[in-house]
């Protein structure tokens, strides 16, 4: 009887830290929202600029899905996986409330940034409880100039965009 009472709670303890991604999966349609707008969570991008975003939850650690931005910084380019992610907490990234799934990947820039230091961004991507999805995309800090103060951007760019599903492509 032990054994059996055993079993059923790792059974059902494993079965609620699994949840289901799949109505994430846009099939031909997007998720797509705005900047957010705010000066203290915004560096690098315009406060006009939309991002929009494909998803396959069953490609969540190969081929997820790629991003587009309004202002032409990103078209259409693919989230990369970093493979040893999922073998490391990192994998386990957890955030403010109403987010089910926390994914971090890296994109590169379809039009190159000005200061020479690559183009490859961070995007952390949030699949929320409303069934909304929030992109968090970061690329360097700011610089310093010659007194030590710091620069505006120094090719900083830390953008926050809630986005919600469409049932179209992405447009841009």
């Amino acid at each position: 009887m032990k054994r059996v009472f055993v079993a059923g709670a790792a059974l059902l303890l494993g079965s609620t830290g699994c949840r289901d991604l799949s109505g994430f999966t846009t099939n031909g349609g997007s998720y797509e929202g705005p900047v957010v707008a705010a000066d203290f969570v915004r560096a690098g991008v315009d406060m006009s600029t939309s991002l929009c975003l494909t998803l396959d939850t069953n490609h969540l650690q190969d081929t997820p899905g790629d991003l587009s931005t309004s202002d032409g910084r990103f078209h259409a380019v693919p989230m990369r996986t970093i493979p040893q992610i999922w073998q490391d907490p990192l994998s386990t990234l957890s955030f403010g409330e109403g987010r089910l799934k926390n994914l971090l990947y890296v994109v590169t820039a379809s039009t190159p940034f000005a200061d020479g230091n690559g183009n490859d961004v961070f995007a952390v991507v949030s699949l929320m409880q409303s069934g909304n999805v929030e992109v968090r995309l970061l690329r360097g800090a700011p610089g310093t100039v010659a007194d030590g103060a710091p620069s505006p951007t120094g090719g900083n760019l830390f953008a926050v965009f809630s986005l919600s599903r469409e049932t179209t492509p992405c447009s841009y």
